[in-house]
C-alpha cells in the first residue's frame, strides 16, 4: 500500500499519526522500539515513550495527515508535492480493517503533473471492501516499443493527458476470501509523440497510433488476501489476486479485448526476525488490441512497481509475466534501520509473435528507515541494476510488494 498510485515515493515526515487504537504486540515491545517520529520527539526535547502508555492504549488518534513529499524515479526525476491521507474505522471491532483516502499533488522536474486520489473503505466486520483509483495526469513519458530486444537508443516521449478512474466493490465469501466486481476507465487525450529520429516509424505508429484512447471495461475479482497489513506483511501471509477484464465498446472503448491479471504473493519467515518474500504478477492479453498506453509493462501495475532497475514503461507487450524475490533484514535492534536485497525477471511479448522470447532481469539492494513503528511503515529507497545499461533509485512508502 502506497501513498501515491504513480510513481515512487520519499516522504518527509512532517507529522503522523497511530491509525490503530491497540498494541498488537504490547506496550513493551514498542517501548523498546524506534522510528522517525521517536527521534523527532527528541529533538523537541519531548520523551518518546509518552506515545505508548502501560495499557497499550494510544494516546493520539488523529486520522488526517498533509505532508511534503520529495520523489525520485527513473522516469520522473525530483518531484516535490503534498500528500494527504484519511484513515479511520467503519466500526469499533477489532477485526475491522482500517480504511483510508490517500491523495495529493506533485509537479516533477520533467514538468509532469500528477494528481492521485486512492479510496479503500472497509464495512464492519470487513464483510465489504470497497476499491478506488483515480487519477489525472499531464504526462510526457518514454518509450521503447514492445518486447525485450529494445536498447535506451530507441527511446522516444509520448506526451499525453491522462484521466482513470477504477472502481471495485468486493465482499467476503469466506475467512480471507472475497468476490466482487468493477469498472475501469482509462482515457488519454492530446497524444503526441516526441523525440522521434527522422525515417523511424515507431510501434506504436505500427500498433496502430492515434491521438486520443479509451479502455472501458468491467472486471471481475477474486482475492484471497491473509495479510493483516498490506503495508508490511509478515511471515506465513500469503496474497493472491485474479482479475478478468472485459473491454466494451459499448461503454465507450476504442476496441473490444479480454484480458487477466494475475498478482501472487508469499512470504517466509526466517529466524533472526528475516522474511523472504516472492512475487509473480502477470497480464495477459487474451484477444483483441488495448491501446498502446494501456499495454501491460515495465512498472505499470497498480502502484508502479515492477521491474527495479527499469524505468517505468521500458518494455510493454500485450502480454508480461515478472517474477521477484526479497530478502528483507535489521540492521539495528530497535527497529529503526533495515535493509534488503532483491532479484527480478520480467518478459513482455514481442509486436511481430506475440511471444515471449527476451527474460529481461535485474537485481538491487535497498535501505528501510522505519516512519511508524505501529503501523510498520518504512521509507524505501532501493537501488536496482538491469541489463543494457538500465540502472537508478526508487523511493517508496511502505515495502514494494
Amino acid at each position: 500500500m502506497y501513498l501515491w498510485g504513480v510513481g515512487k515515493t520519499i516522504v518527509i515526515l512532517l507529522t503522523s499519526k497511530v491509525l490503530d487504537t491497540t498494541y498488537p504486540k504490547g506496550a513493551n515491545y514498542y517501548q523498546h522500539q524506534r522510528d522517525l517520529i521517536d527521534l523527532t520527539y527528541k529533538l523537541v526535547g519531548k520523551d518518546p515513550d509518552t506515545r505508548v502508555d502501560s495499557t497499550g492504549i494510544t494516546n493520539t488518534n488523529v486520522y488526517f495527515v498533509v505532508a511534503p513529499i520529495v520523489e525520485y524515479t527513473i522516469a520522473t526525476g525530483f518531484s516535490p508535492g503534498v500528500a494527504t491521507s484519511v484513515a479511520f474505522k467503519t466500526s469499533a471491532r477489532r477485526k475491522t480493517n482500517t480504511s483510508s483516502f490517500l491523495g495529493g499533488f506533485k509537479y516533477t522536474t520533467r514538468q509532469q503533473t500528477i494528481i492521485p486520489i486512492q479510496s479503500s473503505v472497509w464495512s464492519a466486520g470487513n464483510k465489504y471492501n470497497f476499491l478506488g483509483d483515480w487519477r489525472f495526469l499531464n504526462y510526457p513519458q518514454d518509450t521503447y516499443g514492445f518486447g525485450g530486444y529494445t536498447t535506451l537508443n530507441d527511446k522516444y516521449t509520448v506526451n499525453y493527458r491522462y484521466i482513470r478512474f477504477y472502481e471495485y466493490a468486493l465482499r467476503s465469501v469466506a475467512k480471507s476470501f472475497y468476490v466482487g466486481g468493477g469498472y475501469q476507465l482509462d482515457h488519454h487525450w492530446r497524444i503526441t509523440e516526441l523525440d522521434v529520429p527522422p525515417g523511424v516509424v515507431t510501434d506504436y505508429r505500427k500498433y496502430g497510433f492515434s491521438d486520443h484512447s479509451t479502455s472501458s471495461g468491467i472486471a471481475l475479482d477474486i482475492l484471497y488476501d491473509t495479510r493483516e497489513s498490506a503495508i508490511y506483511p509478515e511471515g506465513g501471509d500469503m496474497y493472491a489476486n485474479i482479475q478478468f477484464l472485459t473491454d466494451l465498446t459499448f461503454l465507450g472503448a476504442d476496441h473490444a479485448y479480454n484480458s487477466v491479471l494475475i498478482d501472487v504473493r508469499r512470504y517466509l519467515g526466517l529466524p533472526h526476525h528475516t522474511l523472504l518474500a516472492f512475487w509473480f504478477y502477470s497480464v495477459l492479453t487474451l484477444n483483441g488490441n488495448p491501446p498502446y498506453l494501456d499495454l501491460p509493462g515495465t512498472g505499470n501495475d497498480t502502484y508502479n512497481n515492477t521491474g527495479r532497475g527499469y524505468e517505468q514503461g521500458r518494455f510493454i507487450g500485450k502480454k508480461m509475466v515478472d517474477l521477484e524475490a526479497e530478502y528483507r533484514f535489521g540492521i539495528t535492534r530497535n527497529g529503526l534501520v533495515g535493509g534488503v536485497v532483491f532479484c527480478n525477471a520480467e518478459s513482455l511479448s514481442e509486436l511481430a509473435s506475440n511471444r515471449f522470447e527476451v527474460i529481461s532481469p535485474g537485481f538491487g539492494i535497498g535501505l528501510r528507515i522505519k516512519l511508524n513503528k505501529f503501523s510498520n511503515t518504512n521509507a524505501c529507497i532501493d537501488y536496482g541494476i538491469g541489463t543494457k545499461g538500465s540502472r537508478g533509485f526508487a523511493g517508496n512508502l511502505g515495502e514494494v510488494f
